[in-house]
């Protein structure tokens, strides 16, 4: 992704496996801390706002396995996700490119990364947040407990609402957050490489691509925090109202203020998983091409 000005583009396939690959690494490393983040959005906070103290918390009252409910569908979801965030990225964005340099302005790259967000968040991210969130929601209480496995979790919701409203309810707060995340996240980093590269500074490195990672996911995450909550609380496992009827009781509970709930327990996360997914794209790329003798 992003690749340098001159540089052979990697074919499709490539970039979709090296993306499938970043994803799946990211969400495995830092699933603990978006559980976190989505306990503290569908409750609110509780008189905490640590993200460690929220997992080390959990982890001692409901055990280990707890924090990695709903990890296999995000882990699902994540390949899935950033497979095609990457590869519709490269494309759209090879659109508005300049040619001879083979980059973009600032504004074309997160109106690139905008385009891609819509993409993704309608083959993808929608049902697998779903799926995720309900079954967070639904560990919640051991007595209760409604569903016994992401499959499980389908076909009860399917049942009860229908498929398309089971996989696809928050469809419009997702695709919103999605238009924001990937537009700042992907079209920042560029952005950033960008700017490092006409400066004759080595973009490629793994620390330089870690540290650009983790400004992207953290001005990304203040950006769309509202975006997310709403859509956390949409998705829950218990019957909501509309999307509206989801803002009306956030800001209900919390005020303007409950917009960004769960923001801290969101950058443990997301300054992390920046980092971890730029680098790890980027080295599986690397990687990729050397195993199929691609320059």
């Amino acid at each position: 992704m992003v690749a340098d000005a001159g540089s052979k583009k990697a074919p499709p396939l490539m970039t979709l496996a090296a993306g499938g690959i970043a994803g799946g690494v990211e969400a495995a490393c830092t699933y603990p801390f978006e559980f976190a983040k989505t306990r503290v959005q569908l409750y609110g906070h509780e008189g905490v706002r640590n993200p460690f103290y929220v997992v080390a918390k959990v982890a001692r009252d409901e055990g280990i396995r707890a924090l990695y409910k709903g990890c296999s569908t995000m882990i699902v979801g994540s390949v899935g996700k950033d497979a095609v965030r990457f590869v519709a990225f490269d494309r759209i964005r090879a659109v508005f490119e300049d040619p001879a340099t083979g980059r973009s302005t600032t504004a074309q790259s997160i109106g690139s990364g905008m385009l891609t967000g819509v993409v993704a968040s309608t083959a993808i991210v929608t049902p697998t947040e779903r799926i995720k969130t309900a079954l967070i929601d639904d560990a919640r209480t051991s007595e209760t407990r409604r569903f016994r496995g992401p499959l499980h979790c389908v076909a009860t919701l399917r049942r009860e609402q229908g498929l398309l409203r089971a996989l696809y309810r928050g469809y419009a707060t997702t695709t919103l957050k999605q238009v924001g995340t990937t537009g700042f996240r992907l079209g920042s980093y560029a952005a950033l490489k960008d700017w490092e590269r006409a400066r004759g500074w080595r973009a490629d490195g793994v620390l330089m691509s870690f540290a650009n990672g983790a400004l992207a996911g953290t001005l990304t995450t203040l950006a769309t925090q509202p975006f997310d909550t709403v859509k956390t609380k949409a998705q829950g496992a218990r019957a909501v109202g509309s999307t509206l009827d989801c803002v009306r009781d956030v800001l209900a509970e919390d005020g303007v203020r409950g917009l960004w709930r769960g923001t801290v327990m969101r950058l443990g996360r997301t300054v992390m998983a920046g980092g971890i997914l730029f680098t790890a794209n980027e080295q599986a790329l690397k990687l990729l091409k050397v195993a199929f003798g691609q320059p």
